[in-house]
């Protein structure tokens, strides 16, 4: 199921980047307007934003949606525990395992004459 939502994921976030990279920007239409442009395209004037401003935020819906699931599934691993939590535990565990002693001072050695 991981890997299906991963796959759908990815797909989801180069379709973002496409749609992104084939929008025209605000400024695009003051220079079409002039003839330095293609005003016309396959979807009309206006019809082209709509279209690809809705299939971006389509785009955009999915790849949150799969973010949101792929992070749930991520947490909620069988068997799986936070790094944080297992590194806590071996923290709480070695203090509570070995007390604290103080180390005795070196004996001193006999040097014989």
């Amino acid at each position: 199921m991981e890997k299906l939502v991963l796959v759908i994921h990815v797909l989801a976030a180069i379709g973002v980047i496409g749609l992104v990279l084939l929008q025209h920007g605000k400024g695009a239409d003051m220079g079409a307007s002039f003839g330095s442009g293609a005003s016309g395209s396959l979807f009309g004037v206006s019809g082209s934003s709509n279209f690809m401003s809705r299939a971006t935020a389509g785009f955009v819906v999915v790849f949150f949606t799969t973010s949101l699931a792929l992070a749930y599934m991520a947490s909620n691993k069988a068997g799986h525990v936070s790094v944080v939590k297992s590194h806590a535990a071996q923290v709480g565990g070695a203090e509570k395992a070995a007390p604290a002693v103080k180390p005795e001072a070196p004996a001193a050695e006999v040097v014989p004459k």
